[in-house]
């Protein structure tokens, strides 16, 4: 049985992104990054706003401040949480690309469906790798690999440089 129920915490249908802005998902990992960076870079030359999501579990996402043993919160400050995250992430790499308007999209829900949703009337989705390839890779399924095979607009996968 899963530990989210569908009445206590809701997945999240998740609304397009703006038309022609540029789409990065980010979860937290080098890759991530990787991918964010160059969706700034290029964002920031083609003058375009971009979107930074994230899909999320219960079991992916950070505890939420008002979090004390014995507390379950609630949905909505599970999403506060992983957006308050995910903003203090992205600064960093804001900071040098100022001139870009960037939103977040926090959503709960699995992150190939999301991320499709968020980037159909996108210029560009951008993804990050996390280096599982091969059998491994095979074996577990790769968010990237399904959006370059279903996402609607084009789909650039950043590979990490280290």
């Amino acid at each position: 049985m899963s530990t989210e129920s569908a009445s206590a915490f809701p997945h999240h249908e998740p609304e397009p992104a703006p038309a022609g802005s540029i789409v990065v998902g980010h979860d937290g990992s080098k890759g991530a990054e990787d991918a964010l960076s160059m969706a700034l870079e290029l964002a920031e030359e083609l003058k375009l706003p971009v979107v930074v999501a994230r899909a999320w579990s219960i079991s992916t996402a950070p505890r939420p401040a008002e979090w004390t043993f014995g507390y379950v919160p609630a949905w909505e400050e599970f999403t506060a949480a992983v957006q308050h995250e995910l903003e203090n992430k992205v600064r960093p790499f804001a900071e040098k690309h100022p001139t870009v308007v960037i939103s977040y999209e926090p959503v709960h829900a699995p992150a190939v469906k999301s991320l499709i949703t968020i980037s159909r009337d996108a210029r560009m989705l951008v993804l990050g790798t996390r280096g599982r390839g091969g059998l491994a890779g095979m074996l577990l399924g790769s968010v990237s690999e399904q959006c370059v095979r279903h996402a609607l607009c084009p789909v650039l996968v950043v590979r990490s440089k280290s």
